[in-house]
């Protein structure tokens, strides 16, 4: 049955929300217009009743889209495309915003809901804030509009309510079945089956959200004629923007880490840049904004600064949604036919801003004394101007694509590229302008807090240059720094913490909340340090040293001199390796069963493909509690094969580590790291190459013909490279699924299995009579690629028959870096957060705008 109810009213619902923004729009708008006091609070109250029903409205679409995705009502199209049966309800969530619509539907909740905070907040700017406000809403709404106008055939946004049909019109399945449902969605993309990526997108676009905030401060500023009252009100806002919009942004980062198989947490991708230009000019905008009282520079500077930040965040969202970035870009949408919508919405607002821009910039103070080297302002418009260089840098490259495209619609041939080396082309820029940034920041400090004057100079920062420069000398002689550049960003940021260290030492004594500041200039230059070394001076530990080459053919391995393959090494299970300080064994494939904490050996399950169950082989427990009993039926989660990594160092002391392959038929492979974590450093391991997964997913051993042997005790057999010693065959009371009579009889011959690293298997072949029957069940060993079975016994010789085979020996190759002080990058920011979290309640606690 197809379920048009729910998705009709869904649809209904995101009209309503659409009408009633623009109804808000032009309520507030009227609100400014109104001749006197009575008319304007009229026309607030009117608006504000049209909002609280449009913020209903919103969460009503939010939950039809999730019932749709919650019921798996595959009949529609966002439904069968994002979703599965298989996905537990954590993923199902990360559904709701790997698709557009749903991720401008969380953008526009999250506007809705600060939309209702700032009716209340300031009332005194209610109305022209919340006209820009509602505006903005106008558009997001228009973008899930899904309407097609008549007469014209002018499609407005693309509704996540459609169904497959519509959708898809053109599939042949509907001449044969009309009401034809699939039976499973398409699933959710595994890099995305990340508890990340349910927490990630949310705080994202809360920060997108956010930096509306004080552009609609400004614009209202502006349109009123209040041309620096608005920074008061605005300035907290920025504050927390920059905050949640950091930790989005951050989050994605980690995500990355420990998802993505490139090595690292930031790869200079041009999505990634696209959320990070927005905020780096928001960071220069709130110094900016700090500074206005006592410079007419750093006013206008805040009203360029912030009008920017407000159009990256829109132009960012053109960039992913519109198809632009083609192939440049793991993380960009497919144009789902809105790119002119989007242009339209960017422009709409850059062309609005500008005006209020010019119309008031005539009107705006005049200073009436240059900055000096020693003003507060001078250094603050410095630190501002190289952040705007460092976005600029950024964004002109990132934009690449999209001067082609412009180039292309006036006819010209345009096949700019992006750099070949993105990290390559992106750091060896951006070292030498955090690197300035890093300095600045203390020296910056510095004067604002007065401890830099004119009768001074700058002997104040002596002490910090000197310390800076004896720690930068023992990290150069014991970290083995030798780039210049390397060593240069390594001093300043050094000398960049012991500064503000200093300054934040200072004020602690004088009032906690005013702490906000140094705490975030210590964060980033602790974060440059981590960033320098993790980045800079990552190694490879994972040295092949086998003598098995893992490819002599494929380019992958043999170029570069056999890079890969000298960086690549091959476990076999069960059978150790030398990495670095560890021992690294390979213990086997492990699952997920669902509701059960941990991993589990998937030789103890027999897993039903395509079911999502699989059943328990034999009794299984984890931390002496039975998880299992032999034949028990449990759901495990689907597509996920993680490894079980044993690290032993020389004390004895072991680790486990879990890389996981994800193999999704319709999505292909997804190769996934896990880190073993360290004060000094990480390391970073996953699995490179799995080839019985790589080769067919759950593909059948192929093994050797048979070959016989006869043997006596403590005679050798040499089988499948190792070597096999018969130390015993003896008689057993008990066998395993078995219950033998008083005239059954079982032997058991135990073999002693040699490897490499004077490793040890054991073979345990048995040979039963049972009711005048022979049994001779075969011993399979994983580890070894053997399996192997009685045939014969001779009571007069004392010799023994067996039958064995042998097949290739469960291999995986991994590869593993070293990551020196990569927690710097995290603990940095998480201070540059605070810090800002810190400034903003301060800033909260002055008396409001009037």
């Amino acid at each position: 049955m197809i379920h048009e109810t729910i998705g009709s009213v869904g649809h209904l619902l995101v009209i309503i929300s659409f009408v009633t923004a623009l109804l808000a729009t032009f309520s507030y708008f009227k609100a400014t217009q109104a001749a006197d006091d009575v008319a304007a609070k009229d026309w607030v109250k009117l608006a504000r009743a049209i909002f609280i029903i449009h913020l209903i409205a919103v969460i009503g679409v939010a939950s039809s889209l999730f019932v749709i995705i919650y019921n798996h009502y595959f009949e529609y199209h966002y439904a069968f495309s994002h979703s599965s049966k298989a996905l537990p309800m954590a993923f199902m969530i990360s559904c709701y915003w790997e698709g557009q619509e749903g991720s401008f539907l969380l953008w526009i909740f999250w506007q809705a809901i600060l939309g209702i905070i700032l009716m209340v907040k300031n009332p005194k700017w209610e109305a022209p804030v919340m006209t820009v406000f509602a505006l903005v809403q106008t558009f997001l709404t228009s973008m899930i509009l899904g309407v097609i106008l008549p007469y014209i055939d002018l499609k407005i946004g693309s509704s996540p309510f459609l169904l497959l049909r519509e959708a898809q019109p053109d599939l042949p399945v509907w001449s044969l079945q009309p009401n034809f449902i699939p039976k499973d969605g398409r699933g959710l993309n595994p890099l995305l089956q990340n508890y990340w990526m349910v927490i990630h997108p949310p705080t994202l676009f809360l920060g997108f959200a956010l930096t509306l905030v004080p552009f609609a401060y400004l614009i209202a500023g502006l349109w009123k004629n209040k041309l620096t009252e608005w920074i008061k009100p605005a300035l907290p806002w920025a504050l927390f923007g920059a905050g949640i919009l950091g930790i989005g942004i951050m989050m994605g980062a980690y995500w990355a880490y420990e998802t993505l198989n490139f090595g690292g947490y930031w790869n200079w991708d041009p999505v990634e840049n696209a959320s990070f230009v927005p905020w780096l000019v928001l960071i220069g905008a709130i110094h900016t904004m700090i500074a206005y009282k006592h410079s007419s520079a750093a006013l206008k500077t805040s009203i360029i600064l912030v009008i920017s930040t407000f159009i990256l965040v829109l132009y960012s969202t053109f960039l992913n949604r519109s198809g632009i970035l083609g192939n440049a870009s793991v993380h960009s949408f497919t144009d789902l036919g809105l790119s002119g919508q989007l242009l339209i919405y960017m422009l709409t607002f850059l062309f609005v801003a500008i005006f209020f821009a010019v119309k008031r910039w005539k009107q705006l103070p005049v200073d009436e004394k240059e900055l000096g080297i020693y003003s507060r302002e001078f250094w603050i418009f410095i630190g501002a101007s190289i952040l705007g260089l460092s976005a600029f840098q950024l964004i002109f490259t990132t934009s690449i694509p999209v001067y082609n495209k412009i180039a292309e619609a006036f006819g010209i041939v345009s096949n700019i590229a992006l750099p070949a080396d993105q990290v390559e082309h992106y750091s060896k820029i951006q070292i030498w302008i955090f690197l300035a940034i890093a300095a600045l920041s203390a020296v910056g400090q510095y004067i604002w807090w007065g401890k830099l004057k004119e009768s001074t100079s700058f002997k104040p920062l002596t002490n910090s240059a000197l310390v800076a420069t004896l720690l930068t000398v023992l990290f150069v002689n014991l970290g083995k720094v030798y780039t210049v550049s390397y060593i240069l960003l390594l001093w300043t940021s050094l000398f960049s913490v012991i500064a503000n260290s200093n300054i934040l030492i200072f004020l602690i004594r004088q009032r906690f909340n005013l702490v906000g500041g140094a705490m975030a200039h210590v964060g980033l230059a602790v974060m440059l340090i981590g960033i320098l070394f993790s980045s800079g001076y990552s190694k490879v530990v994972s040295l092949n040293r086998s003598g098995f080459a893992i490819s002599n053919k494929v380019e992958q391995f043999t170029k570069d001199d056999n890079k890969e393959n000298k960086e690549n090494l091959p476990l076999w299970l069960g059978q150790g390796a030398q990495m670095q300080d560890y021992l690294v064994t390979y213990k086997g494939r492990m699952i997920e069963l669902r509701g059960k904490p941990g991993y589990y050996p998937r030789k103890d399950f027999e897993v039903i493909e395509g079911d999502f169950h699989a059943v328990a082989l034999r009794n299984v427990e984890k931390d002496g509690q039975m998880v299992a009993k032999k034949g028990d039926t449990l759901t495990v989660e689907p597509e996920n094969t993680y490894y079980e990594l044993e690290f032993k160092n020389a004390e004895g002391k072991s680790v486990s580590l879990y890389p996981r392959w994800q193999v999704n038929p319709k999505m292909g492979t997804a190769i996934s790291p896990d880190v073993k974590h360290a004060w000094g450093h990480d390391i970073y391991t996953y699995v490179s190459l799995d080839p019985r997964l790589a080769a067919e997913a759950g593909e059948e051993k192929q093994w050797s013909q048979t070959v016989n042997s006869t043997v006596s005790i403590g005679d050798t057999l040499f089988l499948n490279d190792f070597v096999a010693v018969l130390q015993d065959v003896s008689r057993v009371n008990s066998v395993e699924d078995m219950t033998l009579g008083p005239n059954d009889a079982a032997v058991k011959a135990q073999f002693q299995v040699l490897g490499k690293n004077f490793q040890q298997f054991s073979l345990a072949p048995l040979f039963i009579i049972k009711g005048g029957m022979v049994a001779m069940p075969a011993f399979e060993s994983e580890e070894t690629g053997i399996k192997i079975k009685f045939t014969a016994i001779n009571p007069k010789t004392q010799q023994f028959s067996f039958a064995v085979n042998t097949t290739q020996q469960d291999l995986i190759i991994i590869k593993a870096l070293e990551k020196p002080y990569i927690n710097l990058v995290w603990v940095g920011s998480i201070l540059i957060f605070m810090g800002l979290f810190v400034a903003m309640y301060r800033r909260m606690q002055q008396p409001k705008a009037a």
